[in-house]
């Protein structure tokens, strides 16, 4: 938890400050006054009797006792100053805007540690050190402008830098966006945004508290706890969006497994951030336009109604809106003719409705009437209006307020004319509203809010599993891939269907087990990884002679130990895979199978535990799910089934997490059954 003193000193010393306002010390001391701090302030530099007004220490042991301490100093100095503050002066918050830790080199890092340890050691809370503070209702302690206006119910941001903080708030100020809070984490040496995301969910107010949260993320050092508490909060009622920056697979390992090459930490955070209804957000404009329609009411129905004024942005946001799921659908029968009368003439209102240049703010508020209160099937309306310079638009502006308070239907407000009608945009935004600059950003962005799930909270299993059977065979293996008799043993106590199946080292098991299974058969190479890669697959045998020949031609493979028969099975090919990913827990993955995991690459995730409806949405999410249902008279899959082995899958891994990697691959699927044809699990163990 977040030590009250950080979030709501009473007193405040800033220990390096200076009458210099360009420096940290001097702009944090200004930015307290200037915010009106209702504390006391005390300053500490050697070579000053006052500061900015406010009374100077020369040394820190010479302050009285304070709750919070932020300090600009070198770092080399800060380790003495804060077993000070600890010891001596009762101090519980910290604020270290100083660099040279961790960030830099080794000596650095335990410089930083020794630092945490003795404000652990009372029970202090650091923010820091490498930040630029904390701006909220109490206190503006950061060393950078502009500060934001400042909105009990504005938006609680969390940055994992300081410097993109800024940026976020420069260009969120410039559309209207508020904020509660701001909290930069520098190097998180003891509060990262995991911290303080718990500390926004175990203070949460719904009468008081922001429900708006917006996070940058330069590493994610505690995803279980991100998921608990981003989950808790939104199922509070709270919305919330985010950034995770270095989202490309350079980091990607070289991998045995289809799985181990498909998965990588950025499909891990993915996962993370839809399990727990987390807007996934890949720029800074995409995260304030999210911010901004979460203060708007929710949709409650995918149709818009596009009201403008010029024809090219309705165009583009129609393409964003159609693009990402949303629906803009024509307006028609008695009610659109009688609203048309009401317009200049070459208007149309079949959606978007077209006002022409020359519209007027008379003119808008007949149709948002109308769409208002005349067209059910609309649930929500976007408004674009600039103008080209020639007058002013103060009057559709003030319409569009009026409107967006009295309205049931969200009306979301496009003005591209940042230039031309600043002056009004300006008025517009200072009555309390939010702007859209641009109509593709906000297009894309209402289409992944729509198409965000709620939080899912799997259940236990309700699959009957041999839970000392998998841990028995985990437990004696050494680690490695198992023995496809494992695998086998395996998946039968998970309850995952796998195909009858022998293994022999001569033609005369072969033959034993063809008996058992009855002819045709499938041969497979045991021993070597890929098999297909090797020649080692040959399907329909289905007479003794073809038998011997293909067993002679399998064991000479480079690598082999047995050969592996089955019968031949019908159906779609199929792939689950599961992979250890770091501390995300595990990683599940479905798609076509065979070859085509390789060639298309076209899979889902999910982060185990998995719900049999949570595996059900990755089935529909995936590009070949057409292939899946049956295209072209082709017979489909069993998706109830898939979905009930995807979710024995994640309850495998759950119950044995020495699972490294585990590929079913492929998985045959016809309308009666979905069942596993290959399978290889490894084993990894501390």
């Amino acid at each position: 938890m977040l030590h009250k003193n950080l979030i709501n000193p009473k007193s405040i010393a800033i220990v390096g400050a200076s009458n210099n306002i360009q420096t940290p010390g001097g702009r944090v001391l200004k930015n307290l006054i200037d915010h009106n701090f209702k504390g006391e302030l005390v300053t500490v530099n050697p070579k000053e009797t006052t500061i900015q007004g406010v009374k100077c220490y020369k040394n820190i042991t010479e302050i009285p006792k304070v709750d919070l301490a932020i300090i600009a100093i070198a770092s080399k100095y800060i380790l003495e100053t804060i077993k000070v503050l600890t010891q001596q002066k009762n101090t519980k918050g910290f604020i270290i805007f100083s660099a040279g830790f961790s960030e830099k080199d080794e000596e650095g890092e335990k410089l930083e540690q020794q630092i945490v340890n003795e404000i652990s050691a009372v029970g202090g809370s650091l923010l820091g050190p490498n930040n630029i503070g904390l701006i909220n209702q109490n206190y503006a302690g950061v060393f950078t402008t502009p500060i934001p206006k400042l909105n009990p119910k504005g938006v609680d941001f969390i940055s994992g830098s300081g410097a993109t903080a800024v940026f976020i708030i420069e260009a969120a100020m410039a559309t209207g966006l508020t904020f509660s809070s701001v909290y930069s984490v520098g190097n998180s040496a003891q509060i990262g945004i995991e911290e303080i995301l718990e500390h926004l969910d175990t203070t949460f107010d719904s009468k008081t508290s922001s429900t708006i949260k917006l996070l940058y993320i330069e590493s994610i050092n505690n995803p279980k706890k991100i998921l608990k508490h981003a989950t808790s909060l939104i199922n509070k009622g709270c919305k919330i969006a985010a950034i995770k920056a270095g989202s490309s697979d350079e980091g990607s390992r070289a991998a045995s497994s289809h799985t181990g090459a498909l998965a990588n930490s950025d499909i891990a955070v993915d996962a993370l951030f839809k399990k727990a209804g987390i807007i996934r957000c890949f720029g800074r404009n995409e995260l304030i336009t999210v911010a901004s329609i979460f203060t708007r009411p929710e949709l409650t129905g995918k149709n818009i109604a596009i009201i403008t004024h010029a024809g090219g942005p309705a165009v583009m946001l129609t393409d964003a809106l159609s693009k990402n799921g949303l629906n803009i659908p024509e307006i028609t029968g008695k009610e659109s003719e009688e609203l048309l009368t009401n317009l200049y003439v070459g208007s149309s209102v079949s959606n978007p409705i077209d006002f022409l240049a020359t519209g007027t703010a008379e003119q808008l508020e007949i149709i948002i009437d109308y769409c208002e209160n005349k067209f059910p099937t609309i649930n929500a309306m976007v408004v674009i209006f600039g103008s080209p310079g020639l007058f002013e638009v103060f009057d559709v502006y003030d319409v569009l307020h009026k409107k967006m308070k009295t309205c049931k239907k969200p009306i979301f407000p496009v003005l591209p004319s940042v230039v031309n009608v600043k002056n009004e945009i300006d008025y517009f935004i200072s009555k309390g509203n939010i702007n859209f600059p641009d109509e593709v950003i906000f297009g894309n962005a209402l289409g992944k809010i729509y198409a965000t799930p709620k939080p899912s909270t799997p259940k236990n299993s309700e699959f009957k599993v041999y839970k000392n059977t998998i841990r028995n065979i985990v437990d004696k293996s050494n680690g490695g891939y198992l023995h496809p008799q494992q695998v086998k043993e395996l998946l039968t106590a998970a309850g995952i269907p796998i195909v009858q199946e022998a293994i022999c080292k001569t033609k005369k098991t072969c033959l034993l087990g063809v008996q058992k299974i009855g002819f045709p058969v499938v041969m497979k190479v045991v021993g070597p990884v890929h098999k297909s890669d090797v020649g080692g697959i040959i399907l329909n045998i289905s007479s003794e002679e073809k038998l011997n020949e293909s067993y002679d031609k399998i064991i000479q493979i480079d690598g082999a130990t047995a050969v592996l028969i089955q019968p031949m099975k019908k159906g779609i090919e199929l792939f689950i895979g599961a992979k250890k990913e770091d501390n995300f827990g595990h990683l599940v993955l479905c798609g076509l199978g065979g070859i085509y995991i390789e060639v298309l690459k076209d899979i889902s995730a999910a982060l185990a535990p998995i719900s049999k409806s949570e595996a059900s949405e990755m089935i529909q999410n995936l590009k070949s799910y057409k292939i899946l249902q049956g295209a072209r008279n082709q017979e489909g899959i069993n998706e109830s089934l898939f979905a009930e082995i995807i979710s024995k899958v994640a309850n495998l891994v759950e119950i044995a997490p020495e699972i490294s990697e585990l590929d079913l691959n492929p998985l045959l699927g016809n309308s009666k059954e979905v069942i596993a044809v290959d399978a290889r699990i490894r084993i990894e163990k501390n």
